[in-house]
């Protein structure tokens, strides 16, 4: 039995350039001949730009001579004087029982004692000592402590990329946050590869319509050019770039609207980054992505309505059944606020992020109650990342049926996916 010795917390920066929590911790077995054997294992925590209000809680130093206020010291300071002591000695197979531990110690709805980044990084960290201690592969650790039977067999995680960016993740006009293509070949690898090379081609398209500028990267490695002035545009520049990459009809297009960010007096603001008013009703917000799913292969939509407007996703879901409705700030991978979106039927589909609850058990948990409703379930990176790959295994254990990780660009992107190529091989292997 491998139990926890130590547990170290460090202040990193993610990919934002913005503090974030690293864990580290080593754990040891005793040995009757010789030393003990140790191993060590590290998480580093992601942080959203766009959050919905009912996220757990990132614990930020709010010390403004630090890093703007945006240091992470305190949740440090607590995972190593009052997360250490507390998990010192236990089994680091024992996953649920130290995400309880570490809850109960907390004492709060969202996690705001002890911050969720102290507490996810530690839970991550565990999980992958979990694994090693039982000599297994992350992802097939995942598998077993979820209940996952299925692994071998079911249909690998399809990949959602995030090749143009706007909303808050990007410095353009455009009010939609994502815009995401998603090649359907029968492998990950054929689809990764379908989108690295639409990616080149738009890039290349929009450096030609537009100039250089029209290149940049938003945060999440998706282009974020000014030049939009429309929604459609953007799809339309997507069907040029698919056209010329040669996959034309084998790529499906999805969308983040994030719509929370424009929300404003009971309307949704499409102007809300130009600084004119272009506000529209729910009604007329729900024509708009209609006449979206009836142009272009749009297969998905996340976020389209604001975090407390259960009723508005589930009259958009009744008028467009065959589309996936995805719940982010709507449900904030929350059990409670899950069950009301179920109550409702407000979507049918998940987003999954571990930050948003702030513990892999806790993440499973999620997990199984949407799949009790058929739900599919997308796990999803952040916009603030890290190079930690996590979500990759996490995503393949549990069997969700999605994933987005950003576009085929920047390194804390591509390290997810490029270790799902891995998993994939892995798995072909057996």
């Amino acid at each position: 039995m491998f139990k926890i010795k130590k547990i170290k917390g460090r202040e990193i920066l993610d990919s934002r350039g913005n503090p974030t929590v690293e864990v580290e911790i080593i754990a040891e077995k005793e040995s009757f001949f010789g030393k003990n054997k140790v191993i060590k294992a590290w998480s580093q925590v992601p942080s959203g730009a766009s959050t919905g209000s009912h996220e757990a809680l990132e614990l930020r130093d709010g010390d403004l001579d630090r890093y703007h206020g945006k240091g992470v010291i305190l949740a440090i300071r607590n995972i190593e004087e009052k997360i250490a002591p507390a998990l010192m000695g236990m089994d680091v197979t024992k996953q649920k029982e130290i995400d309880q531990k570490m809850i109960d110690l907390d004492g709060t709805k969202n996690k705001s004692e002890l911050g969720a980044n102290a507490i996810l990084g530690v839970s991550m960290a565990v999980a992958r000592l979990g694994a090693m201690a039982s000599g297994e592969k992350l992802y097939k650790y995942i598998a077993r402590i979820s209940g996952n039977k299925n692994l071998e067999n079911q249909e690998f995680v399809r990949p959602f990329f995030n090749v143009i960016n706007g909303g808050v993740h990007a410095g353009n006009k455009i009010a939609f946050q994502e815009f995401m293509i998603s090649p359907r070949f029968h492998s990950f690898e054929e689809n990764y590869k379908a989108a690295a090379e639409i990616y080149q081609s738009l890039k290349r398209i929009l450096k030609e319509k537009f100039g250089g500028s029209a290149t940049l990267l938003g945060d999440e490695g998706g282009f974020a050019p000014n030049n939009f002035e429309e929604v459609e545009e953007v799809f339309e520049i997507l069907n040029q770039a698919v056209e010329e990459s040669g996959y034309q009809g084998r790529v499906d297009y999805a969308t983040d609207v994030a719509a929370s960010e424009f929300y404003q007096d009971g309307e949704y603001n499409l102007g809300f980054k130009t600084g004119k008013d272009e506000k529209k009703s729910v009604l007329e917000m729900i024509e708009i992505y209609k006449d979206l799913v009836k142009k272009y292969p749009l297969i998905s939509i996340e976020d389209p309505f604001n975090e407390e407007n259960f009723e508005a996703f589930a009259q958009l879901k009744n008028e467009l059944p065959e589309t996936e409705i995805v719940a982010d700030d709507l449900t904030v991978t929350n059990p409670e606020r899950i069950k009301t979106a179920i109550e409702n039927k407000s979507a049918n589909a998940l987003l999954l992020k571990l930050n948003q609850i702030g513990s892999v058990s806790e993440a499973i948990e999620a997990f199984k109650l949407v799949k009790k409703h058929d739900w599919k379930v997308m796990v999803s990176h952040r916009s603030g990342e890290t190079i930690d790959d996590f979500i990759a295994d996490f995503a393949v254990g549990i069997g969700a049926e999605q994933i987005k990780s950003g576009a085929t660009a920047r390194g804390e992107r591509v390290v997810k996916y490029n270790r799902l190529k891995t998993i994939e091989e892995e798995l072909k292997e057996k």
